[in-house]
């Protein structure tokens, strides 16, 4: 029997491929998890379990959380980037580090297939195609969901006719959670007027009297949360487990997919939605005007280009450079006050504060230039103006 490595999370659609390329393509299946953040080791554990009741020949979890954050995360928090103003690419950002590691276990067992379970309609299936076309252009993909335009009932029903339970009520969301935020996607995510009922969300409200904390950022990283210093993945995930008890970071995401159609998704992003804005609000203290502009500039571009998976695009790396650079004098502290289902940022401290120079304070007192140096700047900065309108009276 040939073999065929299938990147599996458990869920629905990567159950049903199991069964499928066992009964209908009679090869020998090899299933592998890539672990961003989703799993705790007992559900890692229970997975496991499931892959081989279903039939694989072998399976492996994989861990990449560190991978994950040197080479994604902390260039979408140096870019605070959030798509259509919106999302983290809480799911985006995985699937191209999912799919190296996959390709990667592919070629060490000997694969000559790789399969996926992406629909035809979304994204994942670019994402996940191009990084294998592009790494292993000799593997064939196999995409049992694409290409028999299976409904998520049909789905559960050929499971059912195999023996295998699963329960309809938890078919009804595709759930993908990970370090960064999760997704969820439903029969109101298909609508443009629904909304998500609170019970979809994977984090419900634990704590309704507000907290303050502090998070607090070295060159544009959070090392520490109130003063305790640890890793940047442990922080996110301390973090996350405090934030998500006030059902932080639940939203709608809507934006024109890949494809060109069209798609809304729920998220739950409550560490990602927090250390943006603060790592956000430290910036605009620290940083100049320009630096500001140019890095939100090429961040959008490179939230864009990892989202529509185009991580391997050389001018990522170039993109990359840049903003690293650009996080030098972002140190400080950041104030935050947790509520029920938001937050507030309350203020910053930092060695690299431009408000507190001797310059002068916004509004109240110039200390390094007199009135008359004011009034003879005014008068030169609107000399464009007064000439256009000089020359082109009628419009003024």
């Amino acid at each position: 029997m040939e073999k065929v490595v299938l990147a599996y999370s458990g869920g629905l659609d990567t159950s049903y491929c199991v069964k499928y390329l066992i009964h209908e393509q009679n090869l020998e299946v090899h299933t592998i998890l890539v672990n961003t953040g989703g799993f705790s080791e007992k559900e890692l554990e229970q997975t496991e379990e499931r892959a081989y009741e279903l039939g694989s020949s072998s399976h492996i979890n994989k861990t990449i959380l560190n991978e994950f954050y040197d080479k994604a995360i902390k260039y979408l928090i140096f870019g605070n980037v959030l798509k259509n103003n919106t999302y983290p690419l809480s799911v985006s950002a995985e699937r191209i580090f999912q799919a190296i590691e996959v390709i990667n276990y592919a070629k060490k067992v000997g694969a000559k297939y790789i399969a996926h379970g992406s629909t035809g309609a979304g994204n994942d299936q670019i994402r996940f195609d191009v990084i294998f076309q592009t790494l292993a252009p000799e593997i064939e993909i196999i995409t049992p969901i694409r290409d028999l335009k299976l409904s998520r009932q049909e789905e559960v029903e050929y499971l059912e006719k195999h023996n295998v339970h699963y329960s309809w009520e938890k078919a009804q969301y595709s759930i993908n959670k990970g370090i960064w935020g999760t997704s969820v996607g439903g029969k109101e995510t298909l609508t443009s007027n629904n909304s998500l009922p609170g019970t979809a969300y994977p984090s419900q409200l634990q704590k309704e009297k507000e907290e303050v904390i502090t998070l607090n950022f070295e060159k544009g990283e959070l090392i520490g949360l109130d003063g305790i210093k640890d890793t940047p993945v442990k922080n996110i995930q301390k973090l996350e487990e405090l934030a998500s008890a006030f059902a932080i970071g639940r939203d709608i995401h809507v934006g024109d997919t890949i494809i060109g159609i069209k798609g809304r998704v729920g998220f739950e992003a409550a560490a990602p939605m927090v250390i943006i804005k603060a790592h956000h609000l430290l910036e605009k203290h620290v940083l100049t005007k320009w630096q500001q502009y140019w890095k939100e500039q090429l961040a959008n571009w490179y939230g864009m280009l990892l989202h529509e998976g185009n991580y391997l695009d050389p001018v990522m790396r170039n993109i990359e450079v840049f903003m690293q650079d650009s996080q030098k004098s972002v140190t400080g502290d950041v104030k935050v006050k947790l509520k029920p289902y938001h937050f507030t940022l309350e203020g910053i401290e930092s060695d690299f504060d431009m408000m507190k120079s001797d310059f002068g304070q916004y509004g109240e007192m110039n200390n390094s230039w007199t009135s008359d140096d004011a009034k003879g700047f005014i008068k030169i900065y609107g000399n464009a103006n007064k000439i256009y309108h000089n020359v082109n009276p009628s419009e003024s």
